[in-house]
């Protein structure tokens, strides 16, 4: 696979931090907003060179891929799936996220009837509490994503355990009810990734396992049962380094935002406590924007300009969840929303300026 590397972040680089900041004055906004998208690919298993998503990695106004079940080929998935990921990527200028959600368990896209390993849940990881046994098989995933070329994983999930919650607890997808079990065995889920040089994206933040509804469908409120010690494990992490990026969770939570905004979308939880509070840097990225808990109660375009405001970096968009009136969403769909958000007024360039600047960096190592 042919390495290419844009200006900027080549010069970034050789010559450090100066060039790299002059490289995000440069760039076209074009390019800034779509380094801040995450798509889904639609439903296919190989990419055409017409495919209009590889057209917009090409152009830079793609940052980044989000990989499904659907993506993989019924038939010799292994070598199909890694001719997808090496097809979109060559073409990425700046290095492309390709992302997916590999927690193990029951959200585990690479399946064993397609060649790929067994893996386990996290609960499972929990139950049996050997560190050793965490280990082996965070190992076996981050290595099988290596050998894919996907570099991006959307785990270790850090919501506390609860049987009553039906996105998570009912999945088996927490370690545990104890935040100092699940910063233990997260924390090694994230080396083993590092190790492999793969990226971990921790989530749901500021704590999704106490829910009593899915965001996938319902407006979920956590008011009444949110814990303090719940985002334990992301203070704990933080403070050892140990967190590449951020999820958010599309849930109300009155007890940090008393105007009852999600947390995707309140600037009170993303902005003033996650970074203010707990001084974090990195990239945040959204929770699927097409979910329902955010797509029909806020609408597409209004939903988008919150979340930038809020302070998510990567806004995703998986084109796996129908949305009323719209077929697959393209980067130009997006891109041409903010731009006019800029011009009106609503969202300053300073603001994209800043996102930009961090996955720059999230992408410096890749």
């Amino acid at each position: 696979m042919k390495l290419k590397l844009g200006f900027g972040l080549m010069m970034y680089f050789l010559m450090g931090n100066s060039m790299f900041s002059q490289s995000i004055a440069t760039d076209s906004l074009d390019i800034k907003i779509g380094q801040m998208l995450m798509l889904g690919i639609g439903d296919d298993t190989e990419i055409s060179p017409d495919n209009k998503i590889l057209a917009d990695i090409k152009a830079q106004k793609l940052g980044g891929v989000l990989l499904y079940e659907k993506n993989i080929s019924k038939t010799n998935s292994v070598t199909i799936l890694k001719k997808l990921v090496t097809s979109l990527k060559q073409e990425a200028t700046l290095p492309l996220l390709v992302s997916i959600d590999e927690e193990g368990g029951k959200v585990n896209r690479l399946k064993q009837k397609y060649g790929f390993p067994k893996t386990v849940s996290a609960k499972y990881l929990g139950e049996v509490n050997d560190i050793d046994s965490t280990k082996y098989y965070s190992d076996i995933v981050a290595h099988n994503l290596l050998d894919l070329g996907i570099n991006v994983n959307y785990a270790p999930v850090l919501d506390v355990d609860n049987e009553d919650n039906p996105p998570i607890g009912k999945n088996h997808r927490a370690f545990s009810k104890d935040p100092k079990e699940i910063i233990k065995h997260a924390r090694q889920v994230v080396k083993s990734h590092r190790y492999f040089n793969v990226k971990t994206v921790v989530k749901h933040f500021p704590g999704h396992g106490n829910s009593r509804q899915d965001s996938h469908y319902n407006v979920t409120d956590v008011s009444k049962y949110w814990q303090q010690q719940e985002v334990f494990p992301y203070i704990k992490l933080l403070y050892e380094g140990n967190v590449d990026a951020i999820m958010t969770a599309h849930i109300v939570n009155d007890q940090l935002d008393d105007s009852k905004l999600p947390a995707t979308l309140s600037k009170k939880i993303m902005t003033d406590y996650l970074r203010g509070d707990l001084g974090f840097d990195g990239v945040i990225f959204s929770d699927d924007m097409q979910m329902k808990a955010i797509a029909d109660q806020f609408g597409f375009e209004k939903s988008i300009e919150m979340a930038i405001l809020a302070g998510v970096d990567v806004l995703m968009f998986s084109n796996h969840i129908p949305m009323k009136g719209r077929g697959m969403i393209l980067p130009k769909d997006i891109i041409d929303i903010v731009k006019k958000m800029i011009v009106d007024g609503k969202i300053s360039e300073k603001r994209i300026d800043e996102s930009y600047q961090r996955i720059l960096k999230f992408k410096s190592n890749l």
